[in-house]
């Protein structure tokens, strides 16, 4: 899909050296990936804590043991 977006230049020069990727459209890619990484990244940590599972010490170790 083409897009026309105005791309702060800095911003592009420093994202360019720190990565070593030199088109605009890699960088453009690897910026929405480490976005969305980090996106799921969030809404898993929020999840702990919140799911409850009735799982007994005996169970656990038979699961862990592969039975």
């Amino acid at each position: 899909m083409r897009t026309t977006i105005d791309i702060n230049e800095s911003l592009l020069r420093e994202a360019e050296r720190l990565t070593s990727i030199h088109t605009k459209r890699s960088l453009v890619a690897r910026a929405l990936q480490e976005l969305i990484r980090q996106e799921r990244l969030q809404r898993l940590g929020a999840m702990l804590g919140k799911t409850r599972l009735n799982l007994s010490a005996r169970s656990l170790q038979r699961m862990r043991a592969g039975d």
